[in-house]
């Protein structure tokens, strides 16, 4: 089963695919850990590094190809990052979005990294402002288009474990003679 968890930072991806991934017995491959690690390695912030890929497309293309390669050839994994359903397509058995009121986001991320409310929340809309430009102008996708996805949660109505029961009834109640089709999605096309 390859399951992919979407959304905007702060939105519960991370937490939600790691308890999915316990709850099911799979993998969980994190696109924000891979963007982390190289922010890292390059000395970094996580913003910086989303900037210099406004001038350098290549580290996207090589982060998507990545993902991409990992949805295409394996299986058991549940993959969390902004363009994991986008990147999954047809590969994907339920790809998940979540989300949850910017106010809220910023307070979460607040909590895992240094600065005050203000400062993240001008470095997250920065963010997603530089992830947006980069999403529609390399791949024609459009981030808040939620079509794609299987399911959609509003993470700040309901506790993590609640959410994982949400998604849970929904993989644990599929049945494919009922199933009338996903949506069709052409493979996202990564230059280089």
């Amino acid at each position: 089963m390859l399951l992919t968890v979407s959304g905007p930072p702060g939105g519960g991806k991370t937490t939600t695919a790691a308890r999915l991934a316990e709850h099911y017995g799979l993998e969980h491959i994190s696109g924000g850990d891979i963007f982390r690690s190289v922010a890292t390695e390059r000395g970094l912030s996580v913003v910086e590094l989303n900037e210099l890929a406004e001038e350098d497309d290549s580290i996207d293309f090589e982060l998507d190809r990545r993902l991409q390669s990992i949805a295409a050839g394996r299986d058991d994994i549940v993959i969390e990052s902004r363009l994991a359903g986008w990147l999954a397509g047809e590969h994907a058995d339920f790809r998940f979005w979540l989300d949850a009121p910017t106010s809220v986001r910023v307070a979460r991320i607040a909590d895992r990294e240094e600065g005050t409310i203000d400062e993240i929340a001008e470095q997250t809309k920065r963010r997603e402002t530089s992830e947006a430009t980069r999403y529609s102008t390399y791949y024609g996708i459009d981030i808040d288009d939620q079509s794609i996805y299987d399911l959609a949660i509003n993470t700040a109505r309901w506790d993590a474990s609640t959410v994982i029961d949400i998604i849970a009834v929904s993989i644990d109640g599929y049945d494919d003679a009922v199933d009338e089709g996903t949506v069709e999605m052409e493979p996202v096309e990564i230059p280089g």
